[in-house]
C-alpha cells in the first residue's frame, strides 16, 4: 500500500482504477465501515453518454467534462460523515477536474496487474472485457502522482483485506474514519439524520426552532400518532373528533365527495388538531379525483403522449389551483413508474411513458405546474412500477431489474427528481431482488421484502446513494402486496425501521396505533428513527408555512370553489384531448368516416364492470351516441343478452344474441361498425384485459370483415392484444365528452390525429400491426 498524505476536514473518497479492479464492490464496503453513502459515478452520466455507450460508441473527453464536474459537485456536496463514490479517474486531468469541485478529495487506487484484472473480469458474470480494451485501459491509466492526495492498494489480496488496506490508508491521509454514529456493522443499513436547512426543506432557523419545540412538547402519543396517515371514511365531526382526538395523526386524506363538502370537512379538522395536518389528495389527472366536481385534463399516458411537454405542465397546474382550493396541500403525484412492461396495466394509463427520458421531462413538468400553488409532491411508487405485470393491491410485486440497469432506468428518474426538489416519495409494496442483493450479498429469496420493509432500499439506496433528504412515505398499507408479507403486528413498526417516516392508512386504528406504540417500546423503532421521522414530518409541514399562518386561514374561503371544474379549465381539457387523440394504425385506410360516407353506425360498448368507484361502467355510451347523432349519424346500439333481459326481454341468451347479430345481411343493416372501450380498474385483480360479456361474443369484432370497423379504447393502451382483426385503431385516452367529441371529429376528418404512442400499444405480437 503506498500513500500520499496531506489534511482534510471531510471525508470524499473517489475509488479508482480500470474496469475490473472491483471500484463498486470495495468502495461499496469501504462506504459500510465508515458508515458515510456510496455512489457509482456512471450512474451521473447524462442521458446522451448512456446513449452513446449503450450503442458502443467511446466517449470523447468532451463528453467527460460535465460528467467529471457532476462527479465532483456530488462530492462537494456530501453530508456531513462525507461521501464514497466510484469512478475510474484514469487520467491525471480527470483527477483535476474532479478536484475543482472538492479539492480535498482522496482517490483510493485499486492496483491490479495485467493478469489479476484478466482474471476477475472474465469471472464477471454478465461481462465481458475484450483485451484489447484492458490493454487500452492500463495504456491509459496515469497512477497517482506525489502531489496527489491519495492511497495505491494491491487488489491481489482477498477482499477483506483490500477493504482492511483501504481504511488504513484512509485513516492515515484523511480524518477520522470512526465509523458515523447514523451507520451500523457489516451489511446492516446505515441511517442518515434530516437536515432541515438543505432541499427539499431549505427551512429558517425559526422553522427549526418550531419543529423542535413542537417536537419536545408532544406527548409519546402525540409522537406516535403523527406518524400516521388516517384515510377519513367519513365526514361527520364525530367521526374527525374521535381520530383526531384518540390518535393525533399527522395527515389525512379523504374520500372524495362534493368540492364544498370536502372543503368543510378539511376546515373543520384543521381546526380541531393542536399541530397542522397535511391533507393529501391523488390528483393524477388534475381536479378529478380530489372531489366530484373536479376537472379531469388528462392521464399520465396522455400528457406523454404528444410532442408538448406543455400538456404535463397544465394538468400539474389544475391540479394544484383546484386541490388547494379544498384546502389540500400534499398532492400523492407525480407518478414516476415506467411502463416497460405492456401486460402491466396498474400504471398502464398511469405512467407517462416507457423510458426514463420521456418520463423525467413530464414529470419535471406536472411538479413545475404543481407548484406554482401552495402544495408539495409525493412521487410514487418507489423503486419503480412498470417491470412486473402484476398489481401490488392484490399481491407483491417484483422490479427484477439489476442494479446497474435499474440506475441507468428508474435510478437516473430518481435522481432528476430529487435534484429538481421534490419533497416527498411514496414507497411502492414491490421487491427488488437484485437491488436488494446489492446491498446484502447472498440474501436468500425468502428474505426479499416489499420496499415498504427493506432498509437496504429506503435507507443504503434511497438515503444513502440517492441522496433523497425529503419524507418517505408508504402506499397504503391494506394493499396485499405489503399485508402478505409478515403478521400485521410486526410489520406496521417494520415500515418506520426500516426508513419509512409516515404510515399510509390505518387498517383498525386501534390495533395499528398500539402496534406502532409496541414497536416503539420494544425498540424496533429507536429513538434516532422515532425522531428523524418526527422531524421530517414537521419539516415538510413548516415547509409549506402550515407553522406559522391562522388556523382559520389553513383553507380558503368557499369562495375559492369557483375555479374547480371552472369554464377556463375545462378549456384546457378540451384543448388538450383534441392534441392527444392518437391513430394507431389504419391499414385498411378506413378513413374518413362521415355520415355522408357511412349513415348508419352499429355502436358497441365495451367496459370492464363496475369497479371500486361504483360508476356505471357503460355511462360513456350516452355520451358516445349523443355526440355520434349531434355529428349527424344514424346510431344503432348494440345491447347483450344481459342488458336484455335486465330490460325484461324473455327468451334471450348469448346464442340466440349471436344468431340475431352475426347475420349475411350484417353490412346491409350498417355501413360500419364503431366500437369504444372503456375498460378500467386496478386494484380488484393482477392485470386488465377485455372480458367480452359472454362466450363468443356477439360484440367480438367478427364484423371487421363485413364492414368498415373503427375501435377506439377510452382508456388502456393495450387492447390490440385483444381485438387484432380491427384495422383501424384509435387511443382517445379519456372517457370525458372533451375526449369523445375530439375523437369523433377526427373520424370524420375535420381535425389531423396529433397524438403519439409507443410499441407497448401493438403488445409484441404481429398480427396486432396489420
Amino acid at each position: 500500500m503506498t500513500v500520499h498524505a496531506a489534511g482534510h476536514p471531510k471525508l470524499r473518497v473517489v475509488v479508482m482504477g480500470v474496469s475490473g479492479c472491483g471500484k463498486t464492490t470495495i468502495g461499496d464496503l469501504v462506504a459500510r465501515e465508515l458508515g458515510v453513502p456510496f455512489l457509482d459515478g456512471d450512474s451521473l452520466h447524462p442521458v446522451e453518454n448512456v446513449a452513446k455507450m449503450a450503442a458502443g460508441t467511446p466517449l470523447t473527453d468532451e463528453d467527460r467534462w460535465p460528467w467529471l464536474a457532476t462527479v465532483g459537485t456530488e462530492l462537494a456536496n456530501a453530508g456531513d460523515g462525507g461521501l464514497v463514490l466510484a469512478c475510474s479517474a484514469l487520467r491525471r486531468s480527470y483527477r483535476d477536474a474532479i478536484r475543482q469541485q472538492a479539492p480535498d478529495t482522496i482517490f483510493l487506487h485499486l492496483h491490479g496487474s495485467k493478469d489479476v484484472l484478466r482474471a476477475r473480469t472474465e469471472g464477471r458474470s454478465g461481462h465481458f472485457m475484450p483485451p484489447a480494451l484492458l490493454d487500452s485501459q492500463l495504456a491509459t491509466l496515469e497512477p497517482l502522482d506525489a502531489g496527489e492526495t491519495g492511497i495505491v492498494v494491491d487488489i491481489a489480496a482477498p477482499v477483506q483485506q483490500v477493504v482492511r488496506e483501504a481504511l488504513a490508508g484512509l485513516a492515515a491521509v484523511g480524518p477520522s474514519t470512526e465509523r458515523s454514529a447514523g451507520g451500523a456493522a457489516g451489511t446492516q443499513a446505515r441511517q442518515f439524520d434530516v437536515d432541515l436547512q438543505a432541499a427539499p426543506f431549505n427551512l429558517d432557523d425559526d422553522a427549526l426552532a418550531w419543529v423542535e419545540s413542537t417536537i419536545a412538547g408532544m406527548s409519546l402519543e402525540e409522537k406516535i400518532g403523527q406518524l400516521f396517515i388516517n384515510h377519513n371514511n367519513d365526514y361527520s365531526a364525530e367521526y374527525l373528533d374521535g381520530v383526531l382526538d384518540t390518535y393525533h395523526v399527522g395527515g389525512m386524506r379523504y374520500r372524495p365527495g362534493p368540492s364544498a363538502a370536502v372543503q368543510e370537512h378539511i376546515r373543520y379538522a384543521q381546526s380541531r388538531t393542536r399541530i397542522p395536518l397535511l391533507v393529501a389528495s391523488n390528483p393524477e389527472m388534475g381536479g378529478a379525483g380530489s372531489c366530484d366536481d373536479g376537472t379531469f385534463v388528462s392521464t399520465h399516458l396522455q400528457a406523454g403522449s404528444h410532442p408538448d411537454k406543455a400538456i404535463a405542465r397544465q394538468m400539474g397546474q389544475v391540479a394544484g389551483v383546484e386541490t388547494a382550493a379544498l384546502g389540500c396541500n400534499w398532492a400523492f403525484a407525480p407518478i414516476v413508474d415506467i411502463h416497460y412492461n405492456w401486460r402491466n396495466t396498474v400504471i398502464s394509463t398511469r405512467s407517462f411513458g416507457n423510458t426514463p427520458e420521456i418520463v423525467v421531462e413530464r414529470a419535471k413538468e406536472y411538479f413545475d405546474g404543481i407548484s406554482e400553488s401552495p402544495t408539495v409532491c409525493a412521487m410514487k411508487h418507489f423503486p419503480g412500477d412498470g417491470i412486473d405485470e402484476r398489481d401490488q393491491h392484490v399481491v407483491t410485486s417484483y422490479n427484477t431489474l439489476g442494479y446497474e440497469e435499474w440506475n441507468r432506468t428508474y435510478g437516473h428518474v430518481y435522481r432528476e427528481m430529487i435534484g429538481h426538489g421534490v419533497q416527498s416519495i411514496m414507497i411502492g409494496h414491490i421487491g427488488a431482488p437484485e437491488l436488494s442483493r446489492h446491498f446484502r450479498p447472498g440474501m436468500e429469496d425468502a428474505d426479499i421484502l416489499p420496499a415498504t420493509l427493506s432498509p437496504e432500499l429506503l435507507q443504503d439506496l434511497l438515503r444513502g446513494e440517492l441522496g433523497f433528504n425529503g419524507l418517505v412515505l408508504t402506499d397504503a398499507s391494506q394493499m396485499v402486496g405489503l399485508t402478505q408479507a409478515m403478521k400485521r403486528k410486526d410489520l406496521v413498526p417494520a415500515t418506520i425501521a426500516a426508513g419509512c417516516d409516515m404510515f399510509l392508512f390505518f387498517r383498525n386504528p386501534a390495533e395499528d396505533f398500539q402496534y406502532m406504540m409496541d414497536g416503539y417500546k420494544s425498540g424496533v423503532i429507536t429513538e434516532q428513527r422515532l425522531h428523524d421521522a418526527l422531524r421530517r414530518i414537521l419539516g415538510l409541514k413548516a415547509s409549506l408555512g402550515l407553522h406559522v399562518r391562522a388556523r382559520n386561514g389553513l383553507v380558503p374561503p368557499a369562495e375559492a370553489l369557483g375555479v374547480i371544474g371552472s369554464d377556463a379549465h375545462r378549456a384546457i381539457a378540451a384543448e388538450i384531448a383534441d392534441k392527444t387523440v392518437t391513430l394507431v394504425k389504419d391499414t385498411a385506410r378506413n378513413l374518413p368516416i362521415t355520415p355522408e360516407t357511412h349513415k348508419r353506425i352499429r355502436l358497441y360498448g365495451i367496459s370492464g364492470g363496475a369497479d371500486f368507484t361504483r360508476a356505471d361502467p357503460l355511462a360513456y355510451l350516452d355520451t358516445v351516441k349523443e355526440e355520434l347523432e349531434a355529428a349527424g349519424f344514424e346510431v344503432h346500439l348494440f345491447r347483450t343478452a344481459d342488458q336484455r333481459e335486465a330490460a325484461g326481454e324473455t327468451g334471450v341468451n348469448f346464442m340466440s344474441v349471436i344468431s340475431e347479430e352475426a347475420t349475411g345481411d350484417y353490412a346491409e343493416k350498417y355501413d360500419a361498425a364503431f366500437v369504444f372501450a372503456n375498460v378500467k380498474g386496478f386494484a380488484q385483480e393482477a392485470a386488465i384485459r377485455i372480458k367480452w360479456s359472454t362466450p363468443m361474443a356477439a360484440e367480438i369484432p367478427w364484423y371487421a370483415t363485413e364492414v368498415p370497423t373503427v375501435f377506439v379504447s377510452l382508456n388502456q393502451p393495450n387492447h390490440l392484444i385483444d381485438v387484432p382483426m380491427v384495422k383501424t385503431a384509435i387511443h382517445a385516452h379519456a372517457g370525458s365528452r372533451e375526449a369523445i367529441r375530439a375523437t369523433i371529429e377526427k373520424i370524420q376528418g375535420k381535425s389531423d390525429f396529433q397524438g403519439t404512442f409507443n410499441d407497448n400499444v401493438f403488445c409484441g405480437s404481429f398480427d396486432t400491426r396489420l
